[in-house]
C-alpha cells in the first residue's frame, strides 16, 4: 500500500491528498522546481489566492498561490468532495477558467 504524504481540506470542502510515491514522481520527472515545496502546496490548498475550474476538464480545479515572483498552481482532480493532486508547478500567470472561489 502506498503511504499517504498529506491530506488537506480546501475552502470548497474538498479533501485533497497525495501519496509519497506520487509526490516523488511530480518532483523528479514533471516539475523538479517543486522539490521541497510540500508545505507551500499544503498552504495553498488550505488558503489559496483563488480557485479556478479548468476549461478543458470541469472535474479539474486549479488552486493558486504565490512563491514570489511566481504563482504556484496546484492541479487537483476532483470527484465530489474528494480529490488528488494531479500535478503542481510554477507559473508566470493565472490560467483562464471559471472562478470558483477567492477570499
Amino acid at each position: 500500500m502506498t503511504k499517504l504524504l498529506f491530506e488537506e481540506t480546501t475552502p470548497l470542502g474538498t479533501r485533497v491528498r497525495t501519496t509519497s510515491s506520487y509526490w516523488e514522481r511530480i518532483v523528479q520527472f514533471k516539475h523538479p522546481v517543486m522539490h521541497g515545496k510540500e508545505e507551500l502546496v499544503r498552504a495553498i490548498l488550505r488558503n489559496p489566492m483563488q480557485i479556478r475550474q479548468s476549461r478543458k476538464d470541469r472535474s479539474v480545479h486549479l488552486y493558486y498561490g504565490l512563491d514570489s515572483p511566481y504563482y504556484v498552481c496546484v492541479v487537483v482532480k476532483c470527484f465530489d468532495r474528494e480529490g488528488f493532486i494531479a500535478t503542481t508547478y510554477r507559473a508566470e500567470a493565472i490560467k483562464e477558467g471559471d472562478l470558483l472561489w477567492h477570499p
